[in-house]
């Protein structure tokens, strides 16, 4: 009777056939096709929303900066006016960002602007190129 018990009890502990391990590839397979692109478009949405946030964090060292100065950063003083105090400036109080002028989040440099009293803050994109659409759509500050 132990013996009889000793052998069913190895038949059943030898594995899985070809067929399970096949019908578990199948459903990993379907799991991996409807969820994956799901959570690839949402890491691509978060680059888009970084660089929103960084030209916020900008803007608001830009307006600490004119507060401090009397004015903006001209436009070939540019961003580094933040983290470099430039030499005819007085007043200058910082650096008003720590670690530097940050890239954004492809790791292209932010644009900068100042004319007609207006500031401009851009980041070009996944592709680098004015325009585009969805990641390579251009991401500006709000004046």
């Amino acid at each position: 009777m132990k013996a009889l018990f000793t052998q069913k009890l190895q038949r059943k502990s030898r594995g899985f056939t070809l067929i399970e391990l096949l019908v578990v590839l199948a459903i990993l397979t379907l799991l991996a096709g409807l969820v994956g692109p799901k959570v690839l478009s949402q890491l691509g949405g978060a680059k888009s929303k970084t660089a929103g946030v960084q030209i916020a964090d900008l803007q608001k060292a830009l307006d600490i900066y004119k507060l401090d100065v009397g004015r903006y950063p001209t436009t070939e003083e540019g961003l580094e006016a933040l983290a470099k105090q430039p030499g005819n400036v007085r007043g200058w109080n910082g650096p008003y960002l720590t670690g530097g002028v940050p890239s954004d989040p492809w790791g292209n440099p932010y644009r900068y602007g100042y004319a007609n009293g207006k500031v401009e803050l851009l980041s070009l994109g996944s592709d680098g190129q004015p325009g585009g659409e969805g990641e390579a759509a251009d991401i500006r500050n709000a004046q």
